[in-house]
């Protein structure tokens, strides 16, 4: 039923009608509103995590590594004396070294493992033995990595460790593990890597699920197969994944703590020292905060740096379908 206004000068009997405006604010406006509002409810929790537990605390501790603090005593501003003593001091830079060639030998060999376990995986087998191979890989990773070294720390032991054992029934001489430079950081980066790979098989194994099979089916009739097809045709369309497994690896790898931590105390000598371990040690062991948070400061600027390289680089070697 039509609305109908009598204006003036309008006979009630005058057929054209007046369309009169509904009062109230449009729903649109209303609708939308209440959308952003229920938005912004839902981020609320992240935002304030991440604020809370990221933000603040990087902002605490650039502003700490200006100032000389022991807990017990009130801080005490200090300029950039922390950043010349880390610079100086050869504990520090050797952890450095130690941090960068562990990142090396761990993300090599974590993703070279991890892609080739997917790419067996995603074989020909039966859908059940796929999801139980799924599971055991993936199943390191949900443990505590201080329980994981503490077992990895009996295992790889020259006496007694089954590692040393299987090696004497090859007539492989004990190897101290744990006691010798190379050994150690070996050790430290299999047992990092033992862990690790898990995360990085998954994502391979999602990446080569999205490849299209008739990608692989034009190449058997071009005449591809074996190592030149993984070449030619896989790892161009799982570069995407690539990318994402090396950069979450290598910035795992630049913070390990735990296994070096627990495995050797970055022992024997700093052979295993990594950043994490130092900032561990002279903030909670040596009072030393001041020093700890610019170490720290300097780990946050590499992690930056090589994770800007990376996908500076990626725009040649990363090719999206």
């Amino acid at each position: 039923m039509t609305n109908v206004r009598l204006s003036a000068g309008t006979s009630a009997t005058d057929p054209r009608p007046v369309a009169t405006e509904r009062p109230g604010r449009p729903r649109t406006a209303v609708r939308r509103r209440g959308s952003r509002l229920m938005a912004a409810l839902f981020l609320a929790p992240t935002i304030i995590g991440i604020a809370v537990f990221t933000v603040v605390p990087i902002a605490g501790s650039v502003v700490l590594s200006f100032f000389h603090w022991d807990v017990i005593d009130s801080p005490r501003y200090a300029g950039a004396a922390n950043y010349r003593e880390v610079f100086a001091d050869e504990t520090v830079l050797v952890s450095f070294r130690n941090t960068l060639v562990f990142m090396v030998c761990a993300v090599a060999l974590q993703l070279l493992l991890a892609l080739g376990l997917a790419l067996a995986v995603n074989g020909r087998m039966p859908g059940w033995l796929r999801s139980v191979f799924r599971s055991a890989f993936f199943f390191p990773l949900i443990l505590s990595a201080a329980s994981v070294s503490v077992v990895m720390k009996y295992l790889f032991n020259q006496d007694f460790g089954v590692v040393n054992w299987l090696l004497g029934q090859v007539g492989i001489a004990p190897v101290p593990w744990l006691t010798s430079g190379n050994e150690a950081m070996t050790a430290v980066v299999l047992a990092y890597v033992w862990q690790q790979f898990g995360f990085s098989f998954l994502l391979f194994v999602g990446g080569l699920n999205n490849i299209p099979k008739e990608v692989h089916e034009a190449a058997s009739l071009d005449g591809a197969t074996g190592l030149r097809k993984h070449l030619s045709v896989t790892l161009p369309l799982l570069s995407p994944t690539l990318l994402v497994a090396s950069v979450v690896g290598i910035i795992n790898a630049l913070q390990v703590f735990e296994q070096p931590y627990v495995l050797t105390d970055g022992g024997p000598g700093d052979s295993t020292r990594t950043v994490v371990v130092v900032i561990y040690q002279r903030a909670f062991e040596q009072l030393r905060f001041g020093e700890a948070s610019a170490v720290g400061v300097l780990l946050f600027v590499l992690i930056m740096a090589v994770t800007a390289l990376q996908f500076r680089l990626s725009r040649r070697f990363v090719h999206y379908q």
